[in-house]
């Protein structure tokens, strides 16, 4: 096998990856890894406001937003106006939530992160390197992307088929 079927190999197990765990995320929680990623911020952040969460996980604060109005509406989050300062919102887990996280896998992004901050520092180096090489040798560097293990717009809901995954295991 040659070196280039070997990185597209790579990639592309790289890619399944992101793709099995985010299809086993919507299975066991119907929510999207951004959702899930988002929820543990606010868990672990406390009272937090959507501009705040949006810089944690170097997002827009559209994007957060629109993540929010989604578990907004399955009852996981409710926003409240800041009592002493009206310009700020805040965003609270509900019981539900807290429940999701307890029994949601962990998430792919937390397992590398604790994999990665593992290394040794020129092994990280190395790494890093390499990527933003192989993004620009697809021309995908100038591709606006947040740090968020996910395939697709990470804004987006749990996909038709990735519900009926859910109901159809239930």
């Amino acid at each position: 096998m040659s070196n280039v079927e070997d990185v597209l190999i790579a990639l592309r197990r790289v890619m399944r990856a992101t793709d099995l765990h985010s299809k086993h995320l919507a299975k066991t929680t119907g929510l999207t890894s951004p959702q899930i990623l988002l929820l543990q911020t606010i868990r672990d952040k406390g009272e937090v406001t959507i501009g705040e969460l949006a810089q944690e996980m170097s997002l827009s604060q559209a994007t957060v937003t629109t993540i929010l109005d989604r578990l907004e509406k399955r009852e996981l989050v409710y926003r409240e106006r800041s009592l002493t300062d009206k310009r700020k919102v805040h965003a609270y887990l509900t019981e539900a939530a807290l429940v999701t996280l307890q029994e949601a896998p962990i998430p792919l992004q937390e397992h590398f992160t604790k994999q990665f901050n593992d290394l040794q520092e020129w092994e990280k180096t190395m790494i890093v390197s390499s990527l933003q090489r192989v993004a620009q040798m697809m021309d995908a560097e100038h591709i606006d992307a947040s740090p968020v293990l996910d395939v697709g717009n990470i804004d987006r809901q749990t996909t038709s088929l990735d519900k009926q995954v859910k109901f159809s295991d239930s």
